[in-house]
């Protein structure tokens, strides 16, 4: 059972969402917040597994929470779930050590399925959000053309096809599908990929991946 905190300062959501989380029979509501400084506190207290983390909140907010939660709990998966698409809260709000980002008009059933996506150990973002982001980190990164190759000779053929579908904005469990694999192989080729390229994250593998322009299986 996936233990879940909502954090928003606003009851009507926080309701939206607690009934959203309980129509899932893997996901449970082990606590509310209203604030981030409550949220830090309830985050000791309840050890939940996800914390869906509004961002703008009165006496401390989502992004001053986030950090101090996963200053105290690493293990702790932070999904920012906000009204604000911009760069001015996404990127603190991953700053502060958040595993994703969504907007609240994201589908219920995408909401669900990032829940657990985060629960697994993945990032979630909104597709726009992931293009976002790829596309920022493409025009700055400044690794060479030359070093990109010496880390593509280094994969297999099942690796290159695991990582042209990540480029894409895939989850895991949609990549297993598509090259018919079980989903821990995938997540063993994930593992292996960030190795070998020095990615240390999905978001960067994509960026690696947009880069290369791999094609797709």
């Amino acid at each position: 059972m996936i233990r879940v905190l909502l954090v928003d300062d606003l009851q009507l959501v926080r309701a939206g969402l607690r009934m959203l989380c309980e129509s899932a029979d893997d996901v449970t509501v082990v606590g509310e917040a209203g604030d981030g400084r409550t949220a830090a506190r309830l985050a000791e207290q309840l050890l939940p597994d996800v914390i869906l983390m509004d961002l703008r909140m009165p006496l401390m907010d989502g992004i001053a929470a986030t950090e101090a939660i996963v200053a105290a709990r690493p293990g702790t998966r932070i999904i920012a779930l906000t009204t604000f698409d911009d760069d001015d809260h996404l990127y603190p709000a991953l700053a502060a050590g958040a595993c994703g980002f969504l907007v609240k008009d994201t589908s219920p059933g995408e909401l669900l399925d990032a829940v657990r996506r985060a629960a697994a150990g993945e990032s979630t973002y909104s597709q726009e959000v992931l293009r976002r982001l790829v596309a920022d980190a493409v025009r700055s990164r400044t690794a060479t053309a030359a070093a990109d190759h010496d880390d593509l000779a280094q994969l297999t053929d099942r690796e290159l096809d695991v990582l042209a579908l990540v480029g894409t904005g895939l989850s895991n469990a949609e990549i297993a599908e598509r090259l018919h694999l079980g989903l821990t192989t995938v997540k063993t080729h994930l593992a292996s990929l960030m190795t070998k390229t020095g990615c240390p994250n999905r978001v960067r593998l994509a960026v690696f991946a947009v880069r290369a322009r791999i094609a797709t299986p």
